[in-house]
């Protein structure tokens, strides 16, 4: 029987292959790659230090006609960015949202005209919704029969409702 073959418990242990596996090649290759990152970090560095330092010295000289400002002279100042044309970046993404979301909401719970010639209103969604549990949804007729359901509500059923409310 070959020797290699061997079961541990016959060799007396348990061994590694060591001509596959040699912990200083892992070592020094892990050594190498932080000499590398480090090498890397620091050439990014300079370089950007390098760009940054020319774009300021080449920058164009500044139109005559405009007045200097203390500082940066390309910071825009809150009051030059409203005389740039539409769309405009958002500034404060949060408080907008929030203003549109508010007016959202009044839309969704208050009466108003969509449009007064028309005779099309807006009712509050939860009295619409009262009104939709209390007449139904309009139905197609089947095949020549009469609907059972009533008709939705209308504009003169909306003002009514509205006056209601207001009295109360």
């Amino acid at each position: 029987m070959n020797e290699e073959l061997k079961h541990p418990q016959e060799t007396g242990g348990t061994e590694f292959e060591r001509q596959d596996l040699n912990a200083k090649g892992i070592f020094w290759f892990l050594v190498g790659l932080a000499i590398f990152l480090v090498v890397v970090g620091v050439v990014l560095n300079g370089m950007y230090g390098f760009l940054s330092h020319y774009n300021a010295e080449h920058q164009p000289a500044q139109n005559p006609l405009v007045a200097p400002q203390a500082g940066e002279t390309r910071d825009v100042s809150p009051l030059d960015a409203k005389k740039f044309p539409e769309p405009r970046l958002e500034t404060a993404e949060t408080n907008e949202l929030r203003s549109v979301r508010e007016q959202e909401e009044n839309i969704l719970n208050s009466y108003g005209w969509v449009d007064q010639k028309a005779g099309v209103a807006r009712i509050p969604i939860d009295r619409a919704m009262q009104l939709i549990v209390q007449q139904g949804l309009p139905t197609r007729p089947q095949n020549g029969t009469t609907p059972l359901v009533t008709k939705p509500a209308g504009v003169a059923d909306v003002v009514k409702e509205r006056g209601r409310l207001k009295a109360k």
